[in-house]
């Protein structure tokens, strides 16, 4: 009979996930040539190699990938053990494993993180900001508790629960503005400047768009935000970004931010999480902490709109110092 150990299935899903000694051992918080040990003296009670070495990394054997699935689903129902008998206590989590998508994190994560460690005394809160696939991957292994993303993610094995409604802005070179609002015809002649592919943002954005490829756009593809907003500052094209992410990604660019005309694009953010979680009674709680935190900074976004007279209807407000209505920029109502 094989008798293996959790920390040496522990230590082969930290070899497994990084491909790599010493970053696993940093992870684990031991030493490279204990862990090699440990790997080791699981290789000889399975009879078989779990990886092949090579000189600057491992890669899994062939049984060493269908070891690691299971593996990974027997870690998941361990970890779960502790959240259900919390749960059965009716204790607060203590730990919180919540992932985050990259047009989402920057602008709402410090409030929520603020919010949630000031209603649960001691939480843990470990963040991992990714795109949504790797997010949902990632959830099903048992990584992560819960993830912010945009919906719908359409997965049957996850709760999807709605959070809010988000409008999408055109950011247009400072000189652009009072220009008329262009509508989503005249923006499929425009350089349009998209976040590269993978991001659920930029599919959402070719969607308004009528966009079904965008080829000659690929050049213009950029990895954040704030990149599509210093290039669309440097006079390279036009972008779309989320609202909220307005007065953070502006504040220092030389550019115009402007609402669409009705209807306007817009995406839906909410939470998700395993049908099966232990901690869901917990998670649909701290998704109303979500809901709220995200319906105060709408609250002060849309302040600022109508402190700036701004018509939602399409027509730019009245030239401010600095481009995007300096009072958005910065914030300050």
């Amino acid at each position: 009979m094989i008798n293996l150990t959790l920390k040496q299935l522990r230590y082969f899903e930290a070899l497994a996930k990084h491909g790599h000694f010493g970053r696993a051992a940093d992870v684990c918080a031991i030493s490279q040539p204990a862990l090699s040990m440990q790997i080791k003296e699981l290789e000889e009670q399975l009879g078989t190699d779990l990886f092949e070495r090579g000189a600057r990394q491992v890669r899994l054997t062939n049984f060493g990938e269908a070891f690691a699935e299971r593996v990974r689903e027997i870690l998941r129902s361990v970890d779960e053990l502790g959240d259900l008998a919390r749960a059965s206590r009716s204790q607060p989590v203590g730990r919180l494993r919540i992932g985050i998508i990259p047009t989402v994190a920057p602008y709402l994560l410090p409030t929520i993180i603020g919010n949630l460690t000031s209603m649960y005394d001691g939480l843990d809160i470990h963040v991992r900001e990714t795109l949504t696939s790797k997010l949902v991957e990632e959830l099903a292994e048992g990584r992560l508790d819960t993830a912010i993303v945009a919906l719908p993610v359409s997965e049957p094995s996850l709760t999807e629960v709605a959070l809010f409604a988000e409008n999408f802005v055109l950011v247009r070179p400072s000189e652009d503005e009072g220009k008329p609002v262009p509508n989503r015809e005249a923006l499929r002649e425009m350089r349009l400047l998209l976040l590269e592919e993978g991001h659920c943002f930029r599919d959402q954005a070719l969607s308004f768009c009528n966009i079904q490829s965008a080829l000659p756009r690929e050049l213009m593809d950029g990895s954040s935000l704030s990149t599509l907003v210093q290039m669309v500052s440097a006079g390279i094209g036009v972008t779309l970004i989320p609202e909220m992410a307005v007065a953070v990604e502006t504040r220092s660019a030389s550019v115009s931010a402007v609402r669409f005309q009705s209807p306007q694009p817009s995406r839906t953010i909410g939470m998700i999480w395993r049908k099966t979680s232990p901690l869901a009674k917990q998670l649909m709680r701290i998704s109303e902490v979500v809901r709220q935190s995200a319906e105060a900074m709408r609250e002060q976004h849309d302040s600022i709109w109508r402190t700036q007279d701004f018509a939602v209807g399409g027509l730019t407000p009245p030239p401010v110092q600095g481009g995007v209505d300096d009072a958005l920029s910065s914030g300050d109502p």
